[in-house]
């Protein structure tokens, strides 16, 4: 039995509080935690020459407090895990999303061409601060998720909302409601006027019964989104070049030319889509890239299919897989794949045809009250930030035993009635053993790089929880 590859390393921080933006030294487990309230991470290298920040679209996020992390690091040591009942994995779109918190998420602020650049974004500025004043002030501390706090970022959706004439929300089939803010839907639908379709990604990693309930339920819930479900992964149902052809139809313009588009779809399927093969020689991609200033010019008033051009926007969390989805889409990897959240820095947009171009936003997260560890498992937290990883093993545990997967052995043994008990600490101690992960002073288990590896393979979906629509255990009973 060949078991799951291992990519964790130890946390590689960043110093939030310096303002020259230093790099730390990688902490161990023991090491203090940062202090500011609002942590910023993936720092990249200043460039003194030229006036372009390469850590502009630098990922803000809430900071824990030392006490809490140090609370949960002790429990995770002393509580057994005991396995959770199958209603636990039920989820409603509205507890992640509640409408009376103000769960919204920042809009653009009106504006005309006789303001300056300075006055917009000043006036930009200012909502932001009056947005997250408003919604913190409606649910109290620790209670929401570590929404994206760069208003950098949150432009890059402005850009894209306002370029495209479709949206393309982007999730993930394991968790799809974690990562649907219904305020985007009714505001891209209801205010903007254009429609959105929800692309399912990776369905391979879950059962087909149900990938079709997630289906039905956010149908139900919102009738006027087209659901499309699509994998990267070949020789599946929902592969590629079906996906293609199911986006096709979703999008049919008869304001614009769309045969290029669909002839190309033919061709993809004929070739199987292998990859390395995508393209046919000669046949290349362009790019469109686009200066600060036209970023905040864009007119918010733009027409429908402008010069017979469809422009589907790209949005999704970080982690859903939305790279993957747009490398199929073009037929060439023209985006780089990254399991960091927040690796997409800056919109930027690719001509699939001369009458079809896709405008890609970065990941970013909504403001929810999602879980810290539903967080984590889903991706939406960088594992390699993370200070405490092990109730988040204990709570992937819990409702996804896999002891007997990994074949862990338990550090002291089997209990008195032949069955071991774990807690998290135990989990992460076995497979710190199994994997032959030491520190590297005392060489003891290095159960810190043993919890972000489980982390990872959860959120790889190699060990694969997969999260359930209201009503779906009985419907399966």
């Amino acid at each position: 039995m060949c078991l799951p590859g291992d990519t964790g390393s130890g946390p590689n921080s960043r110093n939030a509080s310096t303002e020259r933006g230093k790099e730390r030294e990688p902490q161990s487990d023991t090491s203090d935690s940062e202090t500011t309230d609002v942590r910023k991470i993936n720092q990249q290298p200043s460039h003194r020459e030229g006036r372009h920040d390469p850590n502009r679209y630098r990922l803000h996020f809430e900071k824990e407090s030392r006490e809490e992390v140090e609370r949960r690091k002790k429990r995770a040591r002393e509580k057994i895990l005991e396995p959770a009942a199958e209603a636990d994995l039920e989820i409603d779109i509205n507890d992640i999303y509640p409408p009376e918190k103000g769960l919204d998420f920042p809009r653009r602020p009106s504006w005309h061409y006789e303001m300056t650049r300075e006055q917009l974004l000043r006036k930009e500025e200012k909502l932001f601060g009056e947005f997250l004043e408003t919604l913190h002030s409606k649910n109290p501390p620790g209670s929401l998720s570590h929404f994206e706090h760069n208003l950098e970022t949150w432009r890059q959706l402005w850009r894209v909302l306002e370029m495209s004439d479709v949206v393309l929300l982007i999730v993930d089939i394991r968790h799809p409601v974690l990562q649907f803010p219904a305020a985007l839907y009714h505001y891209v639908t209801n205010e903007l006027h254009k429609q959105v379709i929800l692309v399912l990604n990776k369905v391979d990693l879950c059962p087909a019964a149900l990938v079709l309930a997630w289906k039905h339920y956010l149908s139900s819930l919102f009738p006027h989104l087209h659901c499309v479900c699509f994998t990267s992964h070949p020789g599946q149902p929902y592969s590629t070049a079906y996906s293609l052809g199911c986006l096709f139809s979703s999008v049919c313009i008869s304001s614009v030319d769309l045969s290029s588009w669909e002839q190309k779809i033919q061709r993809d399927a004929a070739n199987d889509c292998q990859e390395g093969e995508l393209l046919e020689e000669g046949e290349s991609v362009l790019v469109e890239h686009y200066s600060d200033v036209a970023m905040e010019m864009v007119n918010s008033s733009q027409e429908l299919y402008k010069d017979g051009v469809l422009t589907l926007g790209c949005i999704g969390f970080p982690n859903v897989g939305k790279s993957s989805v747009l490398n199929s889409l073009v037929g060439k990897k023209v985006v780089s794949v990254s399991r960091t959240p927040g690796h997409t820095k800056y919109f930027q947009t690719y001509y699939l045809t001369p009458t079809v171009k896709l405008c890609d936003c970065p990941g970013l997260v909504f403001p929810s009250r999602v879980d810290k560890q539903l967080q984590i498992l889903a991706g939406i937290y960088p594992i390699a930030q993370l200070q405490e990883p092990y109730s988040s093993v204990g709570y992937l545990y819990e409702r996804m035993p896999f002891h007997a997967i990994l074949r862990l052995k338990h550090p002291n043994g089997e209990g008195e009635d032949g069955e071991a008990k774990w807690t998290a600490w135990d989990i992460c101690e076995a497979w710190a053993e199994r994997r032959g992960y030491k520190t590297a002073k005392a060489a003891r288990n290095d159960v810190y790089r043993a919890a972000n590896s489980l982390l990872r393979l959860a959120v790889d979906g190699r060990i694969c929880l997969c999260l359930r629509p209201p009503g779906y255990t009985p419907q399966r009973g």
